[in-house]
């Protein structure tokens, strides 16, 4: 399961693991960007997915009953559906500050919660939630998006410690600036590419199981000086 995979990182992984042989089941926030990326990425391999915002648990709900009628477990969980929202305190409105919460860290919980009861009749699972270097770095105008990636680190940890005695393994990404349409524009040609951090996610999920890879942190080689 990946959630956010009709493009950026969330599209690159889930192109990644269909090249791996997985079958893989996605959400965007909206029916239609859904079923346009799952027409591209069949042509890769076993793709499903419906419409949803991770932020509403009933459309969660209604994701993980679809992804369980159609594929026998579940046995990878990638939590990266993320929105920002770059204003002063003073600025933000309560919507803004909901909005942001409720996607990055209420979300990424959502997922979760589905996720675990499936992961443990299986015998184990793993899941990575896609962070940012902003989990680590407040800066001006990030408080709210600061405040989701500072939540969402710490409950990756507590949720590694609650269950890697169920075989279940966490680990969470914290990458800098990726080359996506989520941020501001400014040139892309320095930035981390999304395939990069699908690289990572690859080389995480091939890890021996005896060891835990808990945090990464991801940088531009060279960034704007």
């Amino acid at each position: 399961m990946v959630t956010g995979a009709t493009r950026g990182i969330g599209r690159a992984v889930a192109e990644r693991l269909l090249e791996e042989g997985a079958s893989v089941a996605i959400c965007g926030r909206t029916p239609e960007s859904t079923s346009k990326a799952l027409r591209e990425l069949r042509a890769k391999g076993n793709a499903i997915g419906i419409g949803a915002d991770v932020a509403d648990p009933a459309q969660v709900a209604q994701l993980f009953r679809f992804a369980t009628e159609n594929f026998p477990a579940l046995d990878i969980l990638i939590n990266n559906a993320g929105v920002g929202v770059f204003r002063a305190v003073a600025d933000l409105t309560i919507e803004n500050w909901r909005n942001v919460l409720e996607t990055n860290l209420s979300g990424t919980f959502y997922c979760t919660r589905e996720a675990l009861p499936l992961m443990k009749r299986r015998g184990g699972g793993y899941i990575i939630n896609v962070s940012s270097l902003a989990g680590k770095n407040p800066f001006a105008g990030g408080a709210a998006y600061n405040a989701s990636k500072f939540g969402l680190n710490g409950f990756s940890e507590a949720l590694m410690l609650d269950h890697r005695y169920d075989n279940i393994r966490v680990s969470y990404i914290m990458p800098g600036s990726v080359a996506t349409d989520f941020g501001a524009g400014g040139g892309s040609d320095w930035k981390i590419a999304p395939e990069d951090i699908a690289e990572i996610v690859m080389g995480l999920l091939r890890m021996p199981e005896r060891t835990l890879v808990s945090r990464i942190e991801v940088r531009p080689s060279k960034p704007r000086k």
